[in-house]
């Protein structure tokens, strides 16, 4: 089942499948959940105002992973707690049986004027993906989701090579299958699986193998992810350190750009390290 049946089966029902295929451990992909989730809370946003995301742009999209959620059935939940004049807040959760496996929370706002304006980060210099080395799939110790992605490594190092900087990061797209895939434009969801497919920054610095897992997650949307032109299937370009470890916990931070070299979104990750 590819990427866009999944999401756009996420936006219609508060049922939705999760296929097989895109497990991370005994878990499913964060990045899917998270772009499962957040197909409901668009429609809702749009129930609530009348409006496009166009008029009310995303701003801030915060997760937190309660539980592993497996391939199955995943049952879905919006509320929209405030619709004000500029600003929207939205919470979901997915859950299986009884148990909440994900949960969510969404702001949404306006532009305003501001005599504040800071620049963002321009793209990073990594060598071009065909000189950058690939990321292998290897069965049983790579995530299985991985499959979905083409990886090109053009910083730091490869997980589990004992590095001394916590430090990962190069070239990103999705797989395609087809003509009609490498075309489609690219949504909230695609950028939402892009940002959270690279490995942990942190498990660079093991010298063995060890799992990792998302425990919360914030993703802050640039005002160029409203008006990107470029497809999943282009390259982006990623760069997350870890700013801070210990106890068994690392908190990382990251940037994606699109193929244009625009910043699209920040992300910071609280991921637990089982090694």
């Amino acid at each position: 089942m590819d990427f866009e049946s999944i999401i756009r089966d996420a936006r219609d029902s508060a049922q939705v499948h999760i296929p097989t295929g895109w497990s991370q451990g005994r878990a499913t992909f964060g990045g899917l959940m998270a772009a499962m989730l957040y197909q409901p809370v668009e429609a809702a946003l749009e129930k609530a105002t009348g409006e496009e995301v166009q008029q009310t742009p995303l701003r801030s999209l915060t997760f937190s992973f309660v539980a592993p959620a497996e391939a199955g059935n995943l049952d879905t939940a919006v509320r929209v707690l405030r619709a004000g004049r500029s600003a929207v807040q939205i919470e979901a959760h997915g859950s299986q049986g009884e148990q909440v496996t994900t949960a969510a929370l969404a702001s949404f706002g306006k532009p305003r004027e501001s005599v504040v304006s800071v620049s963002t980060d321009q793209a990073p210099e990594f060598p071009a993906p065909d000189d950058c080395q690939a990321l292998p799939y290897i069965e049983g110790l790579v995530p299985e989701f991985t499959q979905k992605f083409d990886y090109r490594l053009g910083a730091g190092a490869l997980p589990f090579s004992g590095s001394d900087e916590g430090r990962i990061g190069g070239w990103i797209r999705f797989k395609s299958d087809g003509e009609a895939q490498a075309t489609s434009p690219v949504t909230t969801s695609h950028v939402l699986a892009l940002i959270d497919a690279w490995p942990p920054a942190a498990l660079s610095m093991l010298k063995t193998l060890a799992p990792a897992s998302s425990l919360t997650w914030t993703v802050e949307w640039m005002p160029a992810a409203h008006g990107t032109t470029a497809s999943p299937h282009d390259w982006w370009q990623y760069l997350a350190e870890v700013e801070q470890a210990d106890d068994g916990y690392a908190v990382i931070a990251a940037r994606l750009w699109d193929s244009n070299g625009q910043l699209i979104a920040l992300s910071r990750q609280t991921a637990t390290i089982f090694g």
